[in-house]
Formats: structure tokens, sequence, C-alpha cells
């Protein structure tokens, strides 16, 4: 997979999926520009993988305006931001209901409206969904529901956009990510320990396996509009 040449923008690059994302980018040749919302865990990012840092709130329009027009043209863009809230929606306080919306629609919606003009034509988006908008649970009502509003925005920027490529990864469960980190350790890992027994995969995901998935999305000019599932199977579950 080779990106020579390329200048890749990853959002979300300060942990997790976004940082191996960034790693694997750069070993394949990318310039990269690392952005989010805090600087110390970007620069770390950057430390091991080269690239220049830019803080800022993608839920925030003006935010993001600004970002790009201080970066000027690019050839991918990776977002790997997102936030879940889980519980019955009786339960469900607006603010977290709000956060979940900004980080899954808001954000894309943003980075897409504003980085289309400086993208080359031959360019790509690779957005992060998530397993619940496809299978759908009790108490996961505005996830699944962000979830499955994100892939349909990115078949829509398909075709609007063409001939640059939009595109979406939904992971199944992994050890990586601002959800799982806020659950108790024993919560955490039973909850792996119960997806690994009825996954087909027989264990939870790792981030590295994600990033795999979006250099295969950045490189493969005949890719837009798909939804891949990095799943473990958790679809036929």
């Amino acid at each position: 997979m080779n990106l020579n040449g390329k200048t890749v923008v990853v959002i979300g690059a300060g942990s997790g999926i976004g940082r191996a994302v960034a790693v694997d980018a750069a070993n394949a040749g990318a310039t990269l520009i690392l952005g989010g919302r805090t600087a110390a865990p970007l620069k770390e990012t950057a430390r091991l993988a080269g690239g220049t840092v830019r803080v800022v709130d993608a839920s925030r329009e003006e935010d993001v305006q600004a970002f790009f027009e201080s970066i000027g043209s690019f050839d991918h863009l990776v977002s790997t931001i997102g936030a879940g809230v889980s519980g019955p929606i009786v339960e469900l306080r607006a603010d977290d209901i709000r956060t979940a919306m900004e980080a899954k629609l808001w954000a894309p919606i943003f980075l897409v409206k504003h980085g289309a003009p400086r993208i080359a034509a031959d360019g790509s988006f690779t957005l992060f969904s998530g397993i619940r908008g496809a299978r759908p649970a009790p108490k996961s009502s505005i996830t699944s529901m962000v979830n499955c509003g994100l892939e349909g925005f990115v078949k829509a920027m398909a075709l609007e956009l063409g001939p640059v490529r939009v595109n979406v990864i939904s992971p199944g469960i992994g050890d990586s990510g601002p959800f799982w980190s806020r659950l108790t350790p024993g919560g955490r890992e039973r909850m792996f320990a119960d997806f690994a027994l009825r996954a087909p995969a027989k264990r939870v995901g790792v981030p590295a396996e994600q990033a795999n998935a979006v250099l295969f999305a950045l490189t493969n000019p005949f890719l837009t509009g798909s939804v891949l599932p990095i799943d473990g199977g958790a679809l036929l579950m």
C-alpha cells in the first residue's frame, strides 16, 4: 500500500485507532497532518510517525473551517472520532445525546463540507461508524441512530463528490476508544470476554486491524460509498 507523495489528514490521531492509522500511513510514505482536541497526545503521535500537529475541535464548524484554511490542499482525510452513549431512552441526558451527535454526525459533516474544496480529485474521505448501525440493541438507540446517519451520509457524499471517494469503517468491539476506557476494568473485561465467546473471530479487535482497513480504503481507487465491517464477524452474531 503506497502513499508516497500523498498528504493524509488524520483526525483523532492522538490515540487508539487514529494513532495506528497515522503510523501505518507514515510507513506507507505519507506526509501527515495530525488533528485532535488535545495537543499532548498528538505530539506523541508525531514523535512516533512524524507529521504536523493541529489542534481542532471537529464538532465546531468555525474550528474546522480555520483548520482547513491553515493546512491547504491534501489527498486523504481519515476521522476516527466518535462518542457512544448507552442506556434506556427515558434515562438519557440531553447533553450525552448531544455529545454523541456532535462526534458522529456534526464533526464528519463539517470535515467533509470544508475539506471537499481542498481535497485532491483522486483523494478520499474515510470515516468511522460502528456495529450498532447495522445491529441495534436495547439501550443503544442513540448510538444506532448516529451510526446509521453517518453511513447514509457517506453514501450520499460518494454520489455527490465523485470522483473523490468516501467510505466508512464499521468496527466491532475492540480494545480501543474512549467508550471502553470509561467502563470499570471488570466491566470492560466481562464485555470483551462475552464478545470473544460469541464472535466468530473468538476475540476482540485491536487498533492495528482497523488501521489496516483504512490503508486499504485510502489506496484502492475503485472503493467508494462502502461500509467496511471490520468486526470479527459481529454482523453474524
